[in-house]
């Protein structure tokens, strides 16, 4: 079970090319954590818009902990951050401090795009290693709310789309594709949304190429309601249970 609420921020992270517009400063979502027939326990996503380093940037937390019985034998404590300048909708740090367990790690990464690299500071080691990057790179977070802000006409059935993510101390692929839409429930009711199938990979976090299914509403918000994900070990369910400040209406019926 170790990265076991990296899943949660993997497999949201998959869109590009989008303005921050339709992402409210002070907006909060809950996910429940569903592993096998375990209630495992919560993900929560923030925001916050700032000032970093002189510019103006949307800051994003994402916090994972266990609860209940999972957490008496396996004990989760992850924390990711993310600064996003909002002139160039692109991460200017980043840190990922998650505890699973007899698992750690702490590492922060400042990111330089005039000269695509990536300076890695390992906090537990003391260490920090420099790497070269993709124009287009973005961090697990960061490429979460480029989801949230596509249009409508950008994210539609049929689309697929490519991007690099930073994970650690390297780049991964991702594509994604919209293969339909399907009324899902949730404890507001049932609600119009987008089913993703991003591509991710294998052989560290997820099963197979295509283990991942994600939900998001079909509206201006494309808020992720649920997610499901086949692990090395067992699978993964999450489901928007609470939410506040978000930009547009959820429209639920019951």
């Amino acid at each position: 079970m170790r990265n076991f609420f990296t899943a949660i921020f993997v497999f949201s992270v998959v869109f590009i090319n989008a303005q921050f517009d339709s992402v409210n400063s002070g907006e909060i979502l809950k996910y429940r954590i569903h592993y096998g027939f375990l209630n495992a326990g919560f993900a929560t996503l923030s925001t916050k818009k700032t000032t970093y380093n002189g510019a103006p940037h949307l800051y994003v937390r994402g916090e994972g902990k266990s609860s209940g019985a999972v957490r008496a034998f396996f004990k989760v404590d992850d924390i990711y951050e993310s600064y996003i300048n909002l002139r160039t909708d692109q991460p200017s740090f980043y840190v990922r401090n998650v505890s699973e367990g007899s698992y750690r790690k702490n590492l922060a990464s400042t990111f330089n795009h005039s000269n695509h690299t990536v300076s890695l500071h390992d906090r537990i080691k003391n260490e920090t290693r420099n790497f070269n990057v993709s124009s287009d790179i973005q961090d697990m977070l960061s490429s979460f709310y480029y989801l949230r802000t596509l249009s409508t006409d950008q994210l539609k059935v049929g689309s697929s789309v490519k991007l690099n993510v930073w994970i650690d101390d390297e780049i991964y692929p991702f594509m994604l594709k919209v293969v339909g839409t399907e009324m899902m429930s949730t404890k507001f009711g049932r609600i119009n949304c987008l089913k993703i199938i991003p591509s991710v990979m294998s052989g560290r976090v997820f099963k197979a190429k295509e283990g991942v299914t994600m939900w998001v509403t079909n509206d201006a918000n494309h808020i992720p309601v649920q997610m499901k994900a086949e692990l090395a070990v067992g699978s993964l369910k999450a489901d928007l249970i609470e939410y506040s400040n978000v930009k547009y209406p959820l429209r639920f019926a019951k």
